[in-house]
C-alpha cells in the first residue's frame, strides 16, 4: 500500500499543483490557525509540493522549518519552490519520523492524515514528536452524511488509488489520540466538508 501510494504521488508530482488548486485556501486557514511563532520549530508531515512550507517558514522566521514526504518526485516540486529559504526537505515514512522525541513546537498536515488507514498511528508519533504542550494543525476530508461525502466514500472503496483520502471525524480522531481540539472549522470544498482544525497536547 505504502509503494502504490508513493509511485501515485511521483507519477502526479510534476501536475499536482494544476488539480490540487482548490485545496491552497484551505491549507492556508490551517497554516493561520496552527499560529506558528516566530523562533519555533515546525514541521510539516506530507508537504506535498510545498506550498505551506512557505507559509510556515514566514511565521517561523529564524525558528526550523521541515518538510517530511514519502514522494521524492513531490519533494522534487518542493525544492524548487522553496530554494534558498533554509528549508530542510527529507523524504521518509510519517510513521517512522527521523528525529528525536520532544523535538517540535507544532506539526502541520494538509490532506494527508486521511491518507492513513489508522490515523491514530499517524497522530501518535506525531505525539511523539511534538514538546509537551505542542500543537497540531490538521486539514482533512472531513466525514459526514452529505450526499457528496457518501458518494466520495462510495468511489474511495471502489477505486482507493485514485481517491486515495478517506473522509475522517477531525476532532474525534484528535481527540482519542490525546489532543485538545482548541478551534476546528468545516467548510465545503466542491460539495466535499473539509475539516481544519487546531489541537493541542495537554
Amino acid at each position: 500500500m505504502k509503494e502504490q501510494v508513493q509511485a501515485n504521488y511521483d507519477r502526479l508530482a510534476r501536475w499536482y499543483d494544476l488539480f490540487a488548486g482548490s485545496e491552497k485556501k484551505f491549507t492556508a486557514a490551517g497554516v493561520r490557525l496552527l499560529r506558528v511563532q516566530p523562533g519555533e520549530r515546525v514541521i510539516e508531515i506530507g508537504c506535498g509540493t510545498g506550498h505551506a512550507l512557505s507559509w510556515l517558514k514566514q511565521a517561523a522566521g529564524p525558528g526550523l522549518s521541515v518538510g517530511v514526504d514519502l514522494s521524492a518526485g513531490m519533494l522534487r516540486v518542493a525544492r524548487n519552490r522553496v530554494a534558498g529559504a533554509g528549508i530542510p526537505l527529507i523524504q521518509a515514512d510519517a510513521l517512522k519520523l527521523p528525529f528525536r522525541g520532544k523535538s517540535f513546537d507544532a506539526i502541520f498536515l494538509s490532506f494527508t492524515l486521511e491518507l492513513f488507514p489508522a490515523p491514530e498511528s499517524l497522530l501518535l508519533e506525531c505525539r511523539r514528536a511534538l514538546k509537551p504542550g505542542g500543537r497540531i494543525g490538521v486539514v482533512a476530508l472531513q466525514k459526514s452524511e452529505a450526499l457528496a461525502c457518501r458518494l466520495y466514500e462510495w468511489g474511495h472503496d471502489r477505486w482507493p488509488g485514485t481517491l486515495d483520502c478517506r473522509p475522517i471525524r477531525v476532532g474525534e480522531t484528535l481527540e482519542a489520540a490525546g489532543f485538545r481540539v482548541e478551534k476546528l472549522e468545516v467548510e465545503a470544498m466542491w460539495g466535499l466538508p473539509v475539516g481544519v482544525a487546531a489541537a493541542r497536547l495537554p
